[in-house]
């Protein structure tokens, strides 16, 4: 399973009544496909997803499969805290010609570390397309140790894991005790340039929605040799990054894309849009960084 250096896990564009807006959807997609994105991740929690019904997931990762047409990996969220609702929707996602899944550890009820391993295994065994493991305990409030992530990696379909966990010591732990073909993808933007220093991939990215380019510039900077350079480049984006987080995701980046017309619309309760002060401080952020590029 190759999704390149950056997957954009793409947020949900909603008409002002909540609606899934469709053709901005595409226009998103034209977007990112011509702005460094090399995959894209269909309903994640970038996108939306615990308030979008299975109905509407479904359509959406429908219509980005179909209009991705190919180009790219499309990757789809498909897990929850339920296993069999995760399983049944990784099966509808899978027909409907998605590339890989992406299951995040089971939130809220917080299983232990057996618990958490036999719900990957399950559904890695009632679905037969590529599975990335998303270890994100920020959200999750539990943590897949890195010996359960070396544990599921031995099953075929489990080949890469989005490590949120934000500890280099735990991806570095991951990247020693599997093998060369297990791929490890920072979830946090800010680490892209670490987590390569030490073996890893690539991100799994919310800030490619607007410095997309300039993250796929930095990598390939670093697998050059020019690590002076694409540490610059760290250096420069790193502020857009911390601001993009400064609320809760994706409420900053959904606002971010309208300084590149890029329009994604609302946001669905219980998020709620920025205030005039809060988006004044992101001007500021943005407006320094274009001046320094």
């Amino acid at each position: 399973m190759n999704i390149g250096n950056i997957s954009t896990a793409m947020v949900t564009p909603f008409h002002a009544d909540g609606t899934i807006d469709f053709r901005a959807t595409e226009e998103l997609l034209e977007h990112l496909l011509s702005n460094g994105t090399d995959s894209l991740v269909v309903s994640g929690t970038t996108g939306e997803s615990p308030t979008l019904s299975t109905d509407e997931k479904l359509k959406l990762i429908q219509f980005v499969v179909e209009k991705v047409n190919n180009r790219v990996p499309v990757i789809a969220g498909t897990g929850s805290n339920n296993t069999a609702a995760s399983i049944e929707l990784s099966q509808k996602a899978e027909a409907l010609g998605v590339d890989a899944l992406m299951i995040v550890t089971p939130y809220y009820n917080k299983p232990n570390q057996r618990g958490m391993i036999a719900h990957f295994e399950a559904i890695a065994s009632a679905t037969s397309i590529p599975i990335v493991v998303y270890n994100i305990p920020g959200r999750s409030v539990v943590n897949l140790e890195p010996e359960s992530i070396v544990a599921l990696s031995k099953i075929p379909s489990i080949q890469i894991v989005k490590e949120a966990s934000g500890s280099l010591d735990q991806m570095t732990k991951i990247l020693a005790d599997t093998d060369d073909d297990f791929l490890v993808y920072s979830g946090d933007d800010g680490l892209t340039l670490p987590l390569l220093a030490i073996g890893g991939s690539g991100i799994i990215s919310v800030a490619s929605h607007v410095i997309g380019k300039e993250m796929q510039e930095m990598i390939q900077l670093f697998r050059q040799g020019e690590h002076l350079k694409a540490a610059k480049i760290h250096q420069q984006t790193l502020p857009v990054i911390k601001a993009l987080f400064q609320h809760p995701n994706p409420v900053v980046v959904k606002y971010a894309l309208t300084k590149i017309g890029v329009e994604t619309g609302s946001l669905r309760l219980p998020l709620v849009e920025m205030t005039k002060e809060e988006k004044l401080e992101f001007d500021n952020v943005w407006e320094k960084y274009l001046e320094a590029k």
